[in-house]
């Protein structure tokens, strides 16, 4: 499902037009966003939790040449999914 196809289904299942399902969808990856850039993690009960992860500057190796590679610091986002939405399908 590709992000068209998602803001028809919300909106089919909302009873919203399309163009208000897309806003509400931007609204809240804007909203993630914006949460991420605070130092903030968005948790929704029952589905999961969107957090940015920080990775430590380390020591990679090029494998190339063989050569080690100081690999700078780093934030990442990542999604943990919750226990109740996990349990769906197990």
């Amino acid at each position: 499902m590709n992000k068209g196809e998602f803001i028809k289904s919300v909106a089919e299942k909302a009873g919203l037009t399309q163009k208000e399902a897309g806003a509400a969808y931007d609204a809240m990856v804007e909203t993630i966003v914006d949460a991420f850039k605070a130092n903030d993690k968005v948790a929704l009960v029952g589905f999961g939790t969107f957090e940015l992860k920080c990775k430590p500057a380390r020591t990679g190796i090029n494998p190339q040449t063989k050569q080690t590679v100081q690999i700078a610091a780093s934030k990442a986002p990542s999604f943990k999914v919750g226990k109740a939405f996990k349990d769906l399908f197990n």
